[in-house]
């Protein structure tokens, strides 16, 4: 087996000595989030994907929502006190967080942007989403992510 190499994201959970399980299905193919829970035979409703945003006032905001639901604009901006919120371009995100389109996580972005993660994930043991590249997700326990990420949870899916 080869070693696994790591990524951003897993340097950063080690050093916060945050435990962590990694989870590669790079050779599946598979990059829709659905699909990628359905890979790896987890529930749709653990698994995360990570969204970024642009605000009115042009801040950017990050927000965590189950791969299996829809980000509500109207909601997510009322959540980070916004009048309006607007997905940013495919292009924008890897210049924006050092992430490409479908491996972006909310840890290790170039910049620490507002976080909020979908009210749905507060009673969760544990997450899955993004370890920062295409193919590999890494699950944390609820808990530990405060450790490691400033967020809020809010009620902002459909």
């Amino acid at each position: 087996m080869k070693k696994q190499e790591k990524t951003n994201v897993m340097r950063l959970l080690d050093q916060k000595k945050i435990p962590y399980v990694i989870h590669d299905y790079s050779d599946s193919g598979v990059i829709a989030g659905e699909d990628v829970a359905k890979t790896l035979g987890e529930n749709p409703d653990e698994v995360f994907k990570t969204l970024v945003t642009v605000g009115k006032t042009k801040q950017y905001y990050v927000f965590l929502v189950p791969v299996c639901k829809e980000l509500n604009l109207k909601k997510a901006a009322k959540a980070v006190g916004e009048k309006s919120i607007e997905m940013i371009k495919s292009k924008e995100l890897l210049p924006l967080t050092g992430y490409v389109h479908g491996g972006c996580s909310p840890i290790g972005m170039k910049k620490v942007f507002p976080t909020t993660i979908d009210i749905s994930a507060e009673n969760l043991q544990k997450i899955f989403f993004s370890a920062g590249k295409i193919g590999f997700q890494v699950e944390v326990n609820t808990s530990d992510l405060s450790k490691i990420l400033s967020f809020s949870f809010s009620d902002i899916t459909d």
